[in-house]
């Protein structure tokens, strides 16, 4: 008797809840399993494409001036109309995502860039290149916006800061490529060589992506509405975290950029008067951001990203600090440590956006790196009129204050009550 009743008890169906509890719990990848690993090769190798194909003319700039007669100003032009382009694009390929799906708009979004880059090589006039690049920039928003969707949708809450980080590394590890594959190839071929290399390694990261992307498996397809766009963009802005991350983003990439565009002006003047090449070396400091993406995007996963965030902001000040020092080594030291620093805390941040955003997980990420974007033009310019007006000091002042409200920021961001569930935010 005993024995039948315990039998019948086990065959009563378990409750709907927990059916799709269990459901839920099999569609997200795991770490430490093949599929995690090939996720975040095809994520890395996305977001060094990329980051290569955006900032591989910054080494250009001077050559593009002689070829077309133009000033430093109008050679700029060919990296800030895909930067403009790729924020405004922000805002559209985020939402497209949340339609049709997440993976098909990466694809188009490398495969297109990596053959406007090509394409570049071979127009024949300067508004002809700045059209292409116009072009890559429109098309690297695919990725940009739905990379971190796609990651905080199909990977397991408890690893999303450890594959965020991994992802935001080949970010950092294809803008130092970029830079120093056509920075040293310059001095043996034609920018035109360049550029096409640059091109043909994208289009076999492109390769990889689509071969080793596992397809979205908790993708919900959302209608594209311009209403349903009004409402997206206005329940974000009524999150209370959605807003503060928004303006961390602006903060942050604003005090990253301006350091790196302005650094190379006090180096190559006295007392250190170094060469153009070897200020272009220093940008193996972005070797810091990969390790710390991943390192401080894992810690965010176990002791709560509220606790790991400020950290990383205090660490990017102390870098700053340094790099107001004389001394060459303690100037290097500074750079790894702000490098460092602005990595992890966009690792958390963009981490922090997945977890947020309930709905229209695209439009959010769209929002935040609108604002990071943004904040790289915006504080990028205002602080060449700092370095006009007061050097290196006027530097340090001003990203400074930049740091200083984004400590304020993340301390209003500590506060939030936590969200449902056991993952720690």
């Amino acid at each position: 008797m005993k024995t039948a009743v315990a039998a019948s008890l086990h065959e009563i169906p378990s409750s709907p809840l927990e059916n799709i509890a269990e459901q839920l719990a099999e569609t997200y990848i795991e770490k430490g399993t093949p599929l995690f690993l090939r996720t975040v090769l095809a994520l890395f190798a996305g977001g060094f494409a990329t980051f290569a194909l955006l900032y591989c003319v910054q080494p250009m700039m001077p050559i593009l001036s002689r070829e077309y007669s133009i000033n430093a100003a109008q050679s700029s032009l060919v990296l800030s109309i895909s930067t403009g382009m790729l924020a405004i694009g922000l805002l559209v390929t985020g939402p497209i995502s949340d339609s049709i799906g997440r993976k098909p708009v990466m694809v188009a979004a490398l495969f297109s860039a990596a053959l406007c880059t090509i394409a570049s090589a071979f127009m024949p006039s300067w508004e002809g290149v700045l059209v292409m690049r116009a072009l890559i920039g429109l098309s690297l928003s695919g990725l940009a916006a739905v990379g971190m969707t796609y990651l905080s949708e199909e990977i397991h809450p408890e690893h999303i800061g450890l594959a965020m980080g991994l992802y935001i590394g080949g970010n950092a590890i294809g803008g130092m490529s970029g830079r120093l594959i056509t920075g040293v190839l310059i001095d043996y071929v034609s920018w035109h060589t360049a550029m096409m290399v640059v091109g043909v390694l994208a289009l076999g990261a492109a390769t990889l992506f689509v071969k080793f992307l596992p397809p979205s498996r908790n993708f919900r397809s959302r209608k594209l509405k311009p209403r349903g766009l009004l409402d997206g963009f206005t329940m974000h802005f009524r999150d209370a975290g959605l807003p503060l991350l928004f303006i961390e983003g602006f903060l942050l990439m604003g005090a990253f950029v301006t350091l790196f565009n302005y650094i190379g002006y006090r180096l190559l003047a006295a007392p250190y008067l170094m060469s153009q090449a070897l200020v272009g070396m220093l940008s193996v400091v972005y070797l810091s951001g990969i390790y710390s993406s991943a390192k401080i995007g894992a810690l965010a996963d176990r002791h709560g990203r509220r606790k790991v965030f400020w950290m990383s902001l205090v660490l990017m000040f102390a870098g700053l600090l340094l790099t107001l020092f004389t001394p060459i080594a303690l100037i290097i030291v500074g750079m790894l440590m702000f490098c460092f620093g602005f990595f992890g805390a966009h690792s958390v941040a963009s981490s922090w956006i997945g977890r947020r955003a309930i709905k229209a997980k695209g439009q959010a990420s769209s929002l935040y790196l609108f604002c990071y974007y943004v904040g790289s033009s915006v504080a990028g310019t205002l602080g060449g009129v700092a370095w006009h007006y007061a050097g290196w000091n006027g530097i340090g002042a001003f990203i400074g204050a930049l740091l200083v409200i984004a400590l304020a920021v993340a301390a209003k961001l500590a506060k939030l009550q936590p969200l449902a569930g056991n993952v720690k935010t």
